[in-house]
């Protein structure tokens, strides 16, 4: 389910010169039933609405004021999300005969003939304040409030989240709280520049555009509503921009090493992030120990992370998390993630968030086995990305639940034909050359290959600099000095230990790894830098004279990439 919330305006959108029918309330009923919530979203202060409108008690809360009130229809309380309106304002407009003039918690409320004088009083007495708009009604609030930010409020009360929201209104002040949900809906009786700005208008007007509005999202929770202005730029082809829906795609990033998978993930991950969209990444190997930008890192080499914790942190929706598993024995790891997955994966089966599940080296911890229970869970979530260097060895029951395949590298064919294969599907029927650096291949099933150049995240990944100069790889990920014989066991866990650890090993160990291309295969299958894998690569294939030359020319290439000004310790240090 992709919409848990729906977020009401009240005057002229649910309700007809201030009366809601019958049929209305029947529909509200029935959503509330099937487990979603309702908020109601209005300019009104409560004291009128409760009048007017007896069954408040159908919505979870209700944002009143414009933005400015919270209130809770059960417990009959309210909360004031403004500073009340100043006397000295209010004084004023009496002075000045304004009428009717309606003065709440922290709105003031006239009709239209008396906009200009509200605004010449505002002025007048140095205030910072601001006039909306409503269908006649002229709404004096204090700056920065309004129906975006009150639904905000009501919505981290309730531990949800605006994209999982669907916002249905009618009249200028509704634009911002319209805009701030992940669906956007206008009644028939919009004004139009309401319509315009929504992803959908219904045929009914008022209670009845609302009840249409209802019977569609318990039929099909809007699937057939395609939210354009939230897709997430992938890259460019020859025909424009390729952009793909935050919703519904469930997708695997897969090529050999050195192809630029992790480049690619960086991507998605940061327009993932950006549009404030929560994931839930798995990282088995402590690839992103210094996080991504909005995420919490879960976990390290020393403690392993707890379910009860990742789960916690989950319940915000606007915080998303990176689930280290570093702490859990290798061969363990497998085991945490299916157990934990259906515990994870009820979340958004109950709440919409977290919108994604990230899974890196998904051969690893998804393999043949893996649980069936958890494969149909998997199409609980709303994204799904999965990470492998080896495509094949993912389960192929967890393959079928995939609906696209971003592969990048040399022989992009095989990739696309085992993911057909296993998804019942036909291969491309078209020879497929090997792709450079900056380019993929993007096929949704159903649809004929794309190759788009990949728009880079937009931001280094400083994470990535730090946690290989200085942190902690772990055991299984660090390299380790053992020589011609076996005799040594000198291990580095980060780039610094390993550059120190290289100055000072004897010529036939620091020759022995050189001559097999241990180094550049660690940098990288463990550091996952594949840039300067190819560099030290080509030391390796041609080392120069003498071992101390090797040594100084690697030494170099690691310091020019992991070593800056602005960082307060380095490889030199």
């Amino acid at each position: 389910m992709r919409y848990h919330v729906l977020a009401c305006d009240y005057d002229e959108t649910l309700a007809t010169e201030g009366r809601v029918d019958d049929d209305t309330l029947d529909a509200l009923e029935r959503l509330a039933r099937s487990g979603r919530r309702l908020v109601m979203v209005t300019g009104r202060q409560v004291d009128s609405l409760t009048r007017d409108f007896p069954r408040l008690d159908l919505f979870d809360l209700v944002v009143a004021e414009n933005g400015a009130v919270l209130h809770n229809p059960e417990e009959q309380e309210s909360s004031t999300l403004a500073e009340a309106p100043p006397e000295t304002l209010v004084e004023r407009l009496r002075e000045l005969d304004v009428e009717p003039l309606s003065v709440g918690s922290a709105i003031v409320a006239t009709t239209e003939p008396h906009a200009e004088t509200v605004l010449d009083a505002i002025r007048e007495l140095g205030l910072e304040m601001q006039v909306i708009f409503n269908k006649g009604a002229v709404m004096v609030l204090p700056s920065g409030i309004n129906k975006a930010t009150g639904l905000t409020a009501a919505l981290a009360e309730l531990e949800m989240s605006a994209h999982s929201t669907i916002g249905v209104g009618d009249a200028e002040n509704d634009h911002a709280f319209l805009a701030a949900c992940e669906c956007a809906v206008a009644v028939a009786n919009a004004l139009p520049a309401v319509k315009e700005r929504c992803d959908l208008v219904t045929e009914g007007e008022h209670g009845a555009g609302v009840v249409e509005l209802i019977d569609r999202i318990l039929e099909n929770d809007l699937a057939d509503v395609d939210v354009t202005r939230h897709h997430l730029l992938l890259g460019t082809d020859d025909a424009g921009e390729v952009r793909f829906s935050p919703y519904g795609m469930r997708v695997m990033v897969a090529g050999p090493s050195h192809s630029g998978k992790s480049t690619v993930t960086a991507a998605l991950l940061e327009r993932i992030a950006k549009a404030g969209y929560q994931f839930c990444l798995v990282d088995p190997e402590g690839d992103y120990t210094e996080g991504v930008e909005g995420a919490a890192v879960l976990g390290d080499v020393q403690r392993a992370p707890t379910q009860e914790e990742i789960l916690q942190v989950l319940g915000d929706p606007g915080q998303s998390v990176v689930v280290n598993l570093l702490g859990i024995p290798l061969d363990d790891r497998p085991g945490f993630f299916q157990d934990f997955l259906p515990r994870l994966l009820a979340l958004p089966a109950g709440s919409g968030h977290p919108h994604w599940l990230v899974v890196d080296e998904a051969h690893h911890l998804m393999p043949d086995g893996f649980k069936l229970r958890s494969v149909e869970l998997l199409r609980e979530v709303g994204g799904l990305l999965l990470v492998t260097v080896h495509p094949e060895a993912v389960s192929e029951a967890v393959v079928q639940t995939l609906n696209t395949v971003v592969t990048v590298g040399d022989e992009p064919g095989g990739v696309l034909g085992a993911f057909a294969a296993a998804t019942g599907n036909d291969a491309p029927g078209r020879d497929l050359p090997d792709l450079p650096t900056g380019e993929l291949l993007f096929w949704r099933l159903g649809e004929e290959p794309v190759k788009v150049r990949l728009a880079p995240p937009e931001e280094e990944r400083q994470r990535h600099r730090r946690k290989y100069a200085a942190g902690e790889l772990g055991e299984d990920a660090s390299f380790y000095f053992r020589g011609p014989e076996g005799a040594l066991n000198l291990r580095a866990g980060n780039l610094i230990t390993f550059c120190r650890i290289a100055d000072g090993v004897d010529e036939d160990t620091w020759n022995h790894h050189l001559r097999q291309g241990d180094y550049s295969r660690w940098l990288a299958d463990c550091v996952k830098d594949e840039d300067l894998s190819a560099e030290v690569a080509e030391v390796e294939q041609d080392p120069g004279d003498s071992v101390d030359e090797a040594r100084k020319r690697v030494r170099e290439l690691i310091e020019a990439r992991y070593t800056a000004p602005a960082e307060p310790s380095g490889i030199t240090s």
